[in-house]
């Protein structure tokens, strides 16, 4: 088994899921008491979240890349950021370290497709619905069709997250705003709902909705113990 490294806290709530998930992962493939081998970062996000919300993308990437390489020299052997949101950094994190880090996107996609789908709704920051880093690499390498909320609607979900999730702030409201909102991608033809926001599937979840959701905090879980066991 290959030790998991976690570049964490962004923010803390999902993070928690991450471990919880990873390790309920492990003593699935392979009973007994067995337990994920794993080492966390966890960043203060308030930091990451101004640094996020100043632009100042550069800075987040030299930052991602020092923890990936204090991971890695700790004997960490598979990389894994838990937030969709910093997959804006992940290509160069992976140029800077010996390691693989395994992208979000990819072990969604792969679950895409593997269901029979090509043309999926996603949720999550304005940066991940906006911004090319994700919805493109859906897109380009998987060859995926990928719809987006409506901007007010993009607004709501952006603020839910930030303002409420990632504090563990449940609201009811905000829940039916969500599945609104991913009635809407379904009625516009999605077959299915990326959740592109770690912290989406504490808020909604399969049993809300009619149409499939892709859990990415789930499937990213489970793809790194997958990698982790493959030796």
């Amino acid at each position: 088994m290959r030790t998991i490294g976690l570049i964490g806290g962004m923010s803390w709530v999902s993070s928690l899921e991450y471990y919880r998930l990873i390790n309920e992962r492990v003593r699935e493939k392979l009973g007994g008491l067995h337990s994920a081998k794993s080492l966390m970062f966890s960043v203060d996000f308030d930091e990451m979240e101004r640094l996020q919300n100043e632009d100042k993308w550069e800075e987040m990437t030299r930052i991602t890349i020092d923890i990936a390489r204090r991971l890695e020299g700790a004997g960490a052997g598979l990389l894994v950021i838990c937030a969709n949101t910093m997959h804006r950094v992940a290509d160069d994190v992976q140029e800077a370290v010996g390691i693989p880090l395994l992208h979000i996107g990819d072990a969604t996609a792969d679950r895409i497709k593997a269901a029979g789908m090509s043309r999926v709704g996603l949720l999550g920051t304005r940066f991940t619905m906006e911004a090319e880093f994700y919805k493109d690499r859906l897109a380009e390498k998987h060859g995926l069709d990928v719809l987006i909320p409506s901007e007010e609607e993009r607004q709501v979900v952006h603020g839910v997250i930030y303002n409420e999730l990632c504090v563990g702030n449940i609201r009811q409201e905000s829940k039916d705003r969500f599945i609104a909102i991913i009635r809407g991608l379904s009625s516009r033809g999605a077959e299915g709902v990326v959740l592109g926001c770690t912290e989406i599937p504490l808020l909604v979840r399969q049993e809300d909705v009619e149409v499939p959701l892709f859990d990415t905090t789930r499937i990213h879980a489970e793809a790194a113990v997958d990698h982790a066991l493959a030796d």
